[in-house]
């Protein structure tokens, strides 16, 4: 699910560049792809990484489940963060601009990290009923929130404390 998604935004990004500077095109699908960014990241820090605390061991360059907790956290924030800049402008404005390459590189980053590290670390250590089991659920919390949701940051060791017990 989580992949699927990632796919989905990277599409979704490209798309953006291949519209230009249609205001009238770029907003639907800016809004569509900042609510599944949004969602996106609240159903990982809901139901994935709380798992990922209890099973991963580290991976992929991270020394501990932990750490890529954390380290995905803070970049949900930036994600978040930039979405809220674009939405300060107008659509295809060069400010609004800014703030979409923003959330497509800081987002971008955090899914090659999410792919190498956590994921990584998850498939190795849950079993595949945990595995299929996140997966129905993703998909319903998703389906749930598919007309976008309030979205706040988050403070990485706070969220990390609170979801290891």
């Amino acid at each position: 699910m989580i992949l699927s998604d990632h796919h989905e935004q990277r599409r979704m990004f490209a798309m953006l560049e291949e519209i230009g500077d249609d205001a009238s095109k770029l907003e639907p699908v800016w809004t569509r792809l900042a609510i599944l960014l949004e969602v996106h990241a609240q159903a990982e820090e809901e139901l994935f990484y709380p798992r990922l605390l209890h099973v991963g061991k580290g991976a992929g360059g991270s020394d501990s489940a932990e750490d890529e907790t954390k380290d995905a956290i803070h970049d949900h924030n930036e994600i978040r963060d930039a979405i809220t800049a674009a939405r300060q402008h107008p659509v295809g404005s060069e400010e609004w601009w800014q703030g979409v390459n923003g959330a497509n590189e800081a987002n971008g980053d955090h899914m090659a990290e999410e792919e190498r590290e956590g994921l990584a670390d998850f498939r190795k250590n849950a079993s595949l009923q945990v595995r299929h089991d996140l997966a129905v659920q993703f998909a319903a919390f998703e389906a749930a929130h598919a007309g976008g949701i309030v979205s706040r940051d988050k403070d990485p060791a706070k969220y990390v404390e609170q979801n290891e017990d």
